[in-house]
């Protein structure tokens, strides 16, 4: 599908979609609970769909009741299953170790870029721990054997979905674990997230000077619980508002851990000064990294030079996030500038309008539908079906807000 937006500025309610990083870690511990959790406020993205048939091939039974699901824990692990991941990379490096501390024997399937994103991490610890790796360098791949516990030395540069996964996993073995941090974790309010979700579901962790302490009790204890609003799909109406939108976004936890809350501080620090210009900006996203491709839109628009430093990791994504959002305002009026792990933002006014292309990156033809609200010309997205990993219904959502869209 390709999208056409016309400029225009938005306005009205929109109620944010749950957060995805949330409702993965809910329901992974809710399928490694003892009995029946039942988890509401789900919106069935491609990636949670992913997860959700994860944890169904393992053994997890689940039925779902509009946007709720009753989950009932695993009984008795799968001896054998294939896992489609899709292209989520959370439920790829979570399922990794979690299937490993059930002991079933996994092959591991995914698409787009996924089989080129890093598990390294794991394929350097897990083999420590029990668990063996059939793997080439791509996907498909297997593990079999069973993890164990103990103490697990891993780098927190790479991703802290790593870490996340680990810590799933250990609290379903028997006995205490411990996740030594041998480099500084990036990203660490996902792991945040990942502590907070396990004690709701009865797990004693610990936060320790070297990493995570954690003791398993063969399970988790079943929960009922509510997934927040999410964030880093609030970020997108945020900066849509600082660029001179009028959208009341509502669902949101002003309490919650994600990371991607500064969005409403840094809009904030930026929005009008004196001279009724957006002031410019300088991030290290290393903590924040999925708002850089907004972040880009909202410095593309701020008086004098931005700079959004500490995100090479960006480049494993889905697609490389730098290039594609650095190419993408470029081709329409943009002046963006890009290095190995940072990116440089001269303002402009106004952009100029032109064709650009999804990258097959959910975040960048939203960003870029954002940005067209600040475009003197229409803004053509290529292949922007692609949204529907992250925010199925975004573009309905952009049009009931007064956004202007031609699709062909």
């Amino acid at each position: 599908m390709n999208v056409e937006i016309i400029p225009s500025l938005l306005k009205g309610d929109v109620t944010v979609p749950p957060s995805k990083s949330v409702a993965h870690r809910m329901l992974i511990c809710a399928a490694l609970a003892k009995g029946k959790s039942e988890i509401s406020n789900l919106s069935f993205s491609k990636d949670i769909t992913a997860t959700i048939e994860a944890v169904k091939a393992l053994g997890a039974k689940i039925e779902i009741d509009g946007t709720t699901a009753i989950v009932d824990g695993i009984k008795n692990p799968a001896e054998n299953a294939c896992i489609d991941c899709c292209e989520s990379g959370s439920t790829l490096r979570f399922m990794i170790p979690v299937a490993a501390a059930l002991g079933t024997k996994t092959e591991f399937f995914g698409r787009g870029k996924l089989p080129e994103r890093p598990i390294t991490p794991f394929l350097e610890e897990l083999p420590r721990h029990g668990t063996v790796f059939d793997y080439n360098g791509t996907m498909p791949f297997g593990i079999s054997g069973k993890l164990c516990c103990g103490t697990y030395r891993i780098g927190g540069d790479v991703s802290s979905q790593f870490i996340t996964g680990l810590l799933l996993a250990l609290g379903a073995l028997e006995g205490e674990s411990r996740i030594e941090l041998t480099s500084h974790l990036q990203s660490k309010p996902y792991v945040d997230i990942t502590v907070s979700v396990l004690k709701k579901f009865g797990a004693e962790v610990k936060t320790t000077e070297k990493g995570y302490t954690i003791i398993g009790r063969g399970g988790y204890t079943p929960c009922k619980c509510v997934v927040e609003g999410d964030y880093s799909q609030a970020a997108f109406f945020e900066v849509a508002n600082a660029l001179g939108s009028q959208i009341n976004i509502l669902g949101l936890d002003k309490n919650s851990l994600q990371g991607d809350k500064k969005i409403v501080e840094i809009c904030s620090q930026v929005m009008y000064n004196k001279n009724n210009e957006l002031d410019a900006f300088e991030l290290d996203c290393s903590d924040i990294p999925d708002l850089v491709p907004v972040l880009a839109v909202l410095a593309s628009f701020c008086k004098g030079k931005s700079r959004i430093t500490n995100v090479a990791r960006l480049r494993i994504k889905e697609c490389d996030r730098l290039e594609a959002i650095s190419q993408c305002l470029n081709k329409t009026g943009g002046r963006v500038t890009e290095f190995p792990d940072s990116l440089e933002i001269e303002g402009v006014k106004f952009l100029s309008g032109g064709e650009v292309d999804s990258f097959n990156d959910h975040r960048i033809p939203m960003a870029m539908a954002i940005a067209a609200t600040k475009s003197k010309s229409p803004i053509l997205i290529k292949n922007a079906e692609c949204v529907s990993k992250s925010y199925p219904d975004f573009f309905e959502v952009y049009e009931k807000l007064g956004g202007k869209i031609r699709r062909f």
